[in-house]
Order: structure tokens, then C-alpha cells, then sequence
């Protein structure tokens, strides 16, 4: 513990939006920090992020940021990941001895090797992260203090990385109301590919979809809670989106075949006018569905992290 029983003196967060800044206002919250700078790509943000107290100091990215990375005790890059590897790139050279490095991503091989190739003393301090945490909402006014309470958090620290650093992550973290868990990356990379990855792009194609018909909005204007329950996510960022579908992208293609196949043979029996098949098919579902929701509701995860 640093001085006032913080857990750290100065974190720097480089992308302050929905995760990056909930993670400042969770920390504020709890006491957790005593200074937070924040890095960014655009003004406006980082002026709403300093008006609402997410921050106390900010820069963006155009200006000369990396001399806040010397005497920072943490350092959480919370952009896309499609950022990251010219980021760490950037700011290899300046973190300090003892800085430790983190990141928020959704995927977790790629964001490691770039890592790897660029972090070069800090690599042994780097601790992957992923929060099972977020909205359809961005940016620094989308933050909230309590986004990660209750919430599931991913670290997957490699053979190298220092177990007092991962401590130190795993002690943040719970301060911010998480509740924190352990993967390999490899394993990080498929289990989310299935259950994140895949039901974004799904809820994308749908509106997509139905967007591109000639009468779409006869479509859209009938739409109701069905719809708008299974699509919430397709309101996400696009950029945040695509830059993961393609870093997993050998992982989610796999889920798609394996979906696809299932959507096949569902469709068969719609074809079949198999009632049988398709009560069997829908009633294992449902009782799935319904056994992961009274888990996730009762605080015990059925098979592994959650999503929001």
C-alpha cells in the first residue's frame, strides 16, 4: 500500500471511455488511487472526462503524453485493440522501473504478442486484462462507478510476467468492485470467441440485414422487444467491433462454422415441419439459457466468466 492506503499513487489510463473510465471512477470511488491522468485521442472527450471528475489531469495523444508514464505506478491502455500494438509501440521507452502495464482488451494472444515485440523491459511487468463488463454506450460521459461490481475480470499473465504485478492488478481490480479469475490467453481467446465475439457479430448482421431492404423501415417499425433485446449490442462501436473480430479472427471464424452448422440444421427442420425436433432443439435451449441465468443471477458463474 502507498501512502493514504491507496493502492497506487498515480495511474495513467490511456483511452478514458466507457472502461477506461469506469475503472478511474471505481478507483475514486473506493480510494484506491490518488492521482489519475488521462490520455486520449480527441479533446472533447478528455474536457468531458476532466468535467465530470473521471480524471484529474489529461493529454492527448497528439501531445507530448509519454513523459506521464515515468513515475506512474500503473499504466492501463483501454483503447481497441487494433490500438495497441503502435501504442506500446510509442510508449515502450518511457514507463518507468517498476511501472506496471496493463491492458483492457477483449482478446488476449494478439494483444500478448505485441507485447512482446515492443515492451521489451516492461514485458515482465505487462498483466493482460479482460473486464466482462460494458454497455452499447462510449466515451468518457458513458463511464459509471459501479460498471465492474459484481463483475467478472480475466487476467491471463503469461510464464514471465511478475506475480507481484499480477497482485497488484488483482488488488485494483477488487477494488473497483470486480470479482477477478485466471485464463490462459489461448483459452481466453476461444471461450470468448463463442460467447462475446460471435453474438456481437450475429446482432450486426441482423440489422445490417434488414437495414439494407428496400423497405427496411415497415421492418424497423414493427420491431419490438424481441428484437431489440437480441440486437442492444449491434449499437456498440463499430471500430472497438471490428478490430476484434479480427484478432481473434481464427477463433470466431471457427464459431461461426460451428454456428452455421447449428443454424443449418435448425432450418431443416423448419423445412421438415419437424414439431418434434424443434421442441427438443428450443427446450434444450431454454433450459440452458435459463439454468446460466439463475447462475449468473445467484453470483456463481455456470462455466466461466460473464458477460454484461
Amino acid at each position: 500500500m502507498t501512502q493514504h492506503g491507496a493502492i497506487v499513487d498515480k495511474l495513467v489510463i490511456v483511452g478514458v471511455g466507457l472502461i477506461g473510465g469506469s475503472f478511474a471512477l471505481a478507483l475514486k470511488a473506493a480510494s484506491a488511487v490518488r492521482e489519475i491522468v488521462g490520455i486520449g485521442r480527441t479533446q472533447s472527450n478528455l474536457d468531458d472526462a476532466l468535467r465530470l471528475g473521471v480524471v484529474d489531469r489529461a493529454l492527448t495523444l497528439e501531445s507530448a503524453w509519454t513523459h506521464e508514464l515515468s513515475d506512474a505506478d500503473v499504466v492501463l491502455f483501454a483503447t481497441p485493440v487494433g490500438e495497441l500494438d503502435r501504442l506500446f509501440a510509442v510508449s515502450a521507452a518511457h514507463f518507468g522501473p517498476r511501472t506496471i502495464v496493463s491492458d483492457a482488451g477483449s482478446t488476449k494472444q494478439d494483444v500478448i504478442a505485441a507485447a512482446r515485440k515492443h515492451l521489451r523491459a516492461a514485458l515482465s511487468r505487462f498483466v493482460p486484462a479482460h473486464p466482462i463488463a460494458g454497455t452499447e454506450h462510449t466515451g468518457a460521459g458513458a463511464a459509471f462507478a459501479t460498471l465492474f461490481r459484481d463483475r467478472n475480470v480475466v487476467l491471463t499473465p503469461t510464464a514471465h510476467t511478475d506475480a507481484r504485478a499480477t497482485q497488484r492488478m488483482r488488488e485494483l481490480w477488487e477494488a473497483a468492485g470486480a470479482t477477478v479469475r485466471e485464463l490462459d490467453a489461448a483459452q481466453h481467446d476461444r471461450i470468448f470467441a463463442a460467447v462475446s465475439h460471435l453474438p456481437h457479430v450475429l446482432a450486426f448482421t441482423l440489422v445490417e440485414e434488414l437495414a439494407q431492404r428496400p423497405d427496411a423501415p415497415t421492418f424497423f417499425g414493427y420491431a419490438a422487444s424481441g428484437f431489440r433485446d437480441f440486437t442492444r449490442i449491434a449499437a456498440s462501436s463499430p471500430e472497438m467491433w471490428r478490430d476484434i473480430a479480427l484478432a481473434n479472427r481464427d477463433a470466431l471464424l471457427a464459431e461461426i462454422t460451428a454456428y452455421r452448422a447449428h443454424l443449418d440444421a435448425m432450418a431443416r427442420l423448419v423445412e421438415m415441419r419437424d414439431a418434434s425436433g424443434l421442441l427438443a432443439a428450443f427446450a434444450r435451449a431454454s433450459k440452458a439459457r435459463r439454468e446460466w441465468s439463475a447462475a449468473r443471477e445467484g453470483g456463481v458463474p455456470a462455466d466461466g466468466p460473464r458477460e454484461p
